[in-house]
């Protein structure tokens, strides 16, 4: 099995990283840190308390995590010769347990729950793949993990695959019209989200607003909040490291026409783009963003407007594309034209 997106890797100091993406040199995993071991905190298992070092997922508290590292654990960042930048990584050597987000789902199956969140999660689980016809769903967060705690915890949930990614989203919007047992965020709620992401994300209300109109993947199941994350199969992941290179060349802002949404449910989300615009001519194929707010939103056949750094990629596949929301650009954003 290849590693995937959002399964988690537990270091021998205790620290948990969370796997982003599918690019990982053969000797470790390209991770972001999660949770860190702390006296007192709000997650826990056993005797171990943890607090979170990622308040929210945006570039910028994933570079704050960088200093903590520099400072404590410099062997957990990564002169990436393939991505040409810095990136937190877990060399094979240095993990104590490997969390797969569909083994701890099945397991958590198996032996069942332990406590009203995993009951929950069962539930929950067992009523969309019933509604979807997908299985070998997956579980990841701090429920992965098993720090969860039953008081306030969310369930975040793992699909695998395109065609079963789509078939859940179907079963998705079927389950909230309907609003018996799945219910979307109130306006209300809506509402503060959008205000929450003004103040974090170049982009306005209005058109937060828009965004959160394209979301499926999130809502409440008996009171507790989960959302849905759709994850690539091993066939899918079609890249090796090494394969391509990726260089820097400048932050750019344009313009383009979406031509394939496709890969856009993912992390990153891939759009394939036409007709970009770009201040100096040139020519980009593909928009890619690590911020998972812009994952499924534009469809095919949008004009979407984008600031973000712009890489050449030399190798398997030469090309060009805009970056947004991965190091180094934390002003990057999408939106409708």
């Amino acid at each position: 099995m290849k590693p995937k997106d959002r399964d988690f890797v537990e270091t021998m100091e205790g620290h948990l990283f969370c796997v982003v993406g599918y690019l990982h040199p053969p000797d470790g995993y390209t991770a972001y840190l999660k949770y860190v071991p702390a006296p007192v905190g709000k997650w826990g298992r056993g005797k171990t308390r943890y607090t979170r070092a990622l308040p929210f997922y945006h570039v910028s508290q994933v570079e704050n995590t960088y200093r903590y590292l520099r400072e404590n654990y410099p062997k957990y960042l990564y002169d990436c010769p393939v991505r040409g930048i810095t990136v937190s990584f877990v060399p094979k050597p240095s993990v104590r347990r490997y969390y797969g987000c569909r083994k701890a789902l099945n397991d958590i199956m198996s032996r069942g729950p332990r406590d009203p969140l995993e009951e929950r999660l069962l539930g929950l689980a067992g009523l969309i793949s019933d509604e979807s016809g997908v299985r070998g769903l997956g579980v990841t967060g701090s429920i992965l993990t098993g720090i969860h705690n039953p008081d306030f915890s969310d369930m975040d949930l793992t699909v695998y695959g395109a065609g079963p990614s789509r078939r859940l989203r179907d079963a998705m919007l079927r389950l909230i019209d309907e609003g018996d047992t799945v219910r979307p965020p109130t306006r209300q709620e809506i509402d503060a989200w959008c205000h929450e992401r003004a103040e974090k994300f170049p982009l306005s209300v209005d058109e937060l607003m828009r965004v959160a109109e394209t979301r499926w993947n999130y809502g409440y199941y008996m009171g507790t909040y989960f959302s849905v994350h759709p994850t690539r199969l091993d066939g899918e992941i079609t890249e090796v490291y090494g394969d391509n290179t990726y260089r820097r060349a400048g932050e750019v802002s344009g313009s383009a026409t979406v031509s394939n949404a496709s890969e856009s449910m993912f992390l990153p989300a891939v759009y394939r783009i036409e007709d970009a615009k770009l201040p100096g001519g040139d020519e980009v194929e593909r928009l890619v963003s690590y911020e998972g707010l812009y994952g499924g939103v534009f469809a095919e056949g949008e004009r979407v407007e984008f600031k973000g750094k712009l890489e050449l990629v030399e190798g398997k596949n030469p090309s060009h594309q805009v970056v947004v929301g991965g190091a180094g650009s934390p002003a990057g954003y999408m939106r409708w034209v």
